[in-house]
């Protein structure tokens, strides 16, 4: 069942320069990110896939419903000594008020160092 997400969720667009790195692997750097606010969770910056490195993302078996964004499907981030598991998620047919999500990704873990800044 969908939620209507007006006073959840906002969703707005930023030019900060968004990178996330594991060690010294750039994973994410990005000028085009939306960021999105929920009521009860951390922001979250969901990113567009040609700013990932998406040959370091591999599906994994993971996958949750959220009432107010739809289906999450879950990737596994590969690296040279390790991977990290369910490390990005993102909404491959999110519901229509979540539409600017789509084709993008979102990252969540204490393994990852995220970089916001203006350069």
């Amino acid at each position: 069942m969908q939620h209507d997400p007006k006073g959840r969720i906002t969703l707005q667009k930023t030019a900060a320069r968004i990178r996330i790195l594991a060690g010294d692997t750039v994973i994410v750097d990005s000028r085009d990110a939306v960021e999105l606010r929920e009521t009860d969770y951390p922001p979250r910056f969901y990113l567009p896939r040609e700013d990932i490195a998406m040959d370091r993302l591999q599906e994994s078996k993971t996958a949750t419903h959220c009432p107010f964004k739809g289906d999450a499907t879950y990737y596994n981030l590969l690296l040279e000594d390790r991977t990290i598991a369910d490390a990005a998620w993102s909404y491959e047919e999110p519901y229509a008020d979540m539409m600017a999500i789509r084709g993008h990704l979102a990252f969540a873990s204490s393994e990852l160092m995220e970089d916001i800044g203006e350069d």
